[in-house]
């Protein structure tokens, strides 16, 4: 079965914002390593989604959709990326579809999947 991964447009959105926000805040002291930082996470969650282990997203998670599941990157030694999707197979097309609907990291949810 192939698998594809897409993110709604206010993920990609939240992405573009992340790379402004992490120069602005001071987390990188050059803007292209913000966007380095950004492109490299997106990254890795489309490529290593489908086969990242996943655990049920508590209610709380609920408002982005139904049925969702997270998972985990570590982009850092104190910082989680936290990735809430839903899973569409299609069997015509033989085809296991991850639909990213929010991201956040350990330091914004990390209260939420106690």
């Amino acid at each position: 079965m192939r698998s594809l991964v897409l993110a709604l447009p206010e993920v990609r959105s939240y992405f573009a914002e992340l790379m402004q926000i992490l120069f602005d805040k001071g987390y990188f002291s050059f803007e292209s390593d913000a966007i380095e930082y950004v492109t490299d996470l997106f990254a890795d969650i489309e490529q290593n989604l489908p086969t990242k282990s996943k655990k049920p997203a508590p209610a709380h998670f609920q408002k982005y959709g139904k049925n969702l599941y997270y998972a985990t990157f570590r982009k850092s030694r104190h910082t989680q990326w936290y990735v809430f999707f839903t899973i569409h197979i299609d069997a015509f097309s033989d085809t296991k579809t991850f639909l990213i609907r929010y991201v956040s990291n350990n330091h914004m949810v990390a209260q939420y999947l106690l």
